[in-house]
């Protein structure tokens, strides 16, 4: 029986760990690790229902302003699953998030799943509920519908869960993922009628693409990308990146073919392809290395603008930098080698700006805010500044944490809401249209630490280290936004 081992294991852990262990034979410790599994994936399951009745709390109709659609960015609906399923008030996502310990965003994609598996994948959502097809098995196949393209209708959603939901829990996922594809095809392939379209025929959903993950970055500074193109383009792809390959092996680099391919790839993107390496009439410039060459009849080539942190210390009037970084772009670590050889390759320009002292608060009159504080919030905040989100600061509106009153002057009063960098914060644009037009609220307790209260009274800390989950909420309804300006 299963219960009682897990009575038991309690009862070993509550022992110690030491305990649990010695006590355990290999038969009760997998048994219980089977045990323990199944109860992750019953509460999986139920946390997919219970995203489902939150969804089902906030439709359209609760969406409290009346000026929805007269205030430009009020809350809308919002539709975050596949087309039959019911739209959702889209600041509804929020506060399930930060009680979960995740994103906004990633709050969005557990409603949307759960609305897409309960009403086009009913099939796999029973599956689901009977402990037979594991809720993360089920998120994959609908995130895939979800975001199939073209969309999928209702009826090609419902040939899907009947070819799938069978068999989702007794497949690997790499074969799981095959087969939502292939099923996918199937579906277009016998809904495809090329005599009524011969333009179209078989070959409606184009497969082409190019995906630049550049959420994955190497500490080498390097990304992966994956792309399906024309035969012929493919073709003409291979031939351009082994003849660059096969000039960087004759003018003396020693590096890996795959190495060289990729520099081509580069040059390619740059529209170089080996211009840093030729004269005007296809020969070396004598005396010139590729890293090293000064050209000012070529125009600058890289156009990606990066933002790179580095620490520093004086020695004898000098400057020495820290082996290590951090960039901006992707929140990643970033080597002081690897960005030498950015800057040292294809006219790459740079720029140095001035240290910010982020422990000297900045202010200026007026509600615009000027370069040098927005750079003082960018630096301080690094990310928007709500619960578990990580936007970058940089990409984010630069939000009055105290409302800026403009009719403050006028009237003679004090200003309560100062552009000062002690009552600005970074948000990104929906989290800062959730402050506004919400009933959320938070407050600056001193530079860079933010409490945030949601509309059902959850309170939270963020700072550079993360967010902080404080007391738990009083209980009693939860407060309706007043009107604001």
């Amino acid at each position: 029986m299963v219960f009682p081992i897990i009575e038991r294991m309690i009862e070993l852990l509550e022992a110690g760990p030491e305990a649990g262990a010695d006590a355990l034979g290999p038969t009760a410790l997998l048994a219980s690790i089977k045990a323990s599994r199944s109860i992750e994936n019953t509460e999986a399951a139920r946390q997919l229902d219970l995203a489902a009745r939150w969804a089902d709390l906030h439709p359209p109709e609760s969406i409290h302003t009346a000026a929805t659609f007269a205030v430009a960015g009020c809350e809308h609906e919002e539709p975050i699953a596949g087309p039959g399923t019911p739209l959702v008030a889209e600041f509804c996502v929020a506060e399930l998030g930060t009680v979960l310990g995740i994103s906004s965003v990633s709050a969005k994609k557990l409603i949307g799943h759960a609305l897409e598996l309960r009403h086009r994948l009913p099939r796999l959502w029973a599956q689901v509920h009977a402990g037979r097809v594991s809720a993360w098995r089920a998120r994959a196949v609908a995130e895939v519908t979800i975001h199939s393209a073209p969309a999928l209708t209702v009826e090609a959603a419902a040939f899907v869960d009947a070819q799938v939901a069978a068999v989702a829990g007794k497949i690997g996922p790499a074969q799981l993922d095959r087969l939502v594809a292939e099923t996918i095809k199937r579906y277009d392939l016998a809904d495809a009628d090329p005599a009524a379209d011969p333009e179209d025929g078989y070959l409606h959903v184009d497969p082409r693409h190019v995906t630049i993950h550049d959420q994955d970055v190497h500490f080498a500074g390097t990304i992966r990308l994956e792309a399906e193109i024309d035969l012929a383009d493919g073709l003409d792809l291979h031939q351009a990146l082994a003849h660059n390959a096969a000039a960087q092996k004759a003018l003396g680099s020693t590096e890996a073919l795959d190495v060289r391919r990729a520099k081509a790839l580069g040059d390619l993107a740059r529209t170089q392809t080996a211009l840093d390496l030729h004269d005007s009439d296809g020969g070396r410039v004598a005396g010139e290395e590729r890293a090293g060459v000064s050209r000012p009849d070529l125009p600058a080539a890289r156009e990606v603008v990066l933002h790179a942190h580095f620490d520093a210390r004086f020695s004898d009037d000098s400057a020495v930098f820290g082996p290590t970084g951090r960039l901006e772009e992707g929140q990643r670590l970033v080597l002081l080698e690897q960005l030498m050889t950015w800057c040292a390759d294809s006219r790459t320009e740079i720029t140095i700006k001035p240290v910010v002292d982020l422990n000297q608060p900045k202010s200026a009159p007026g509600y615009d805010i000027p370069d040098r504080i927005r750079d003082h919030v960018i630096f301080r905040d690094r990310t928007c500044v709500f619960p578990f989100c990580s936007r970058p600061a940089r990409g984010c509106d630069v939000d009055h944490v105290i409302e800026y009153d403009h009719d403050a002057e006028a009237e003679g009063r004090p200003q309560p809401g100062p552009t000062h960098t002690d009552n600005l914060a970074a948000l990104c644009r929906f989290h800062h249209r959730l402050k506004t037009h919400s009933a959320w609220r938070y407050a600056m307790t001193a530079p860079g630490i933010f409490e945030w209260t949601t509309p059902h009274g959850h309170r939270y800390r963020r700072d550079r280290t993360g967010t902080t989950a404080l007391d738990p909420p009083e209980p009693g309804p939860p407060r309706i936004p007043s009107p604001r300006r």
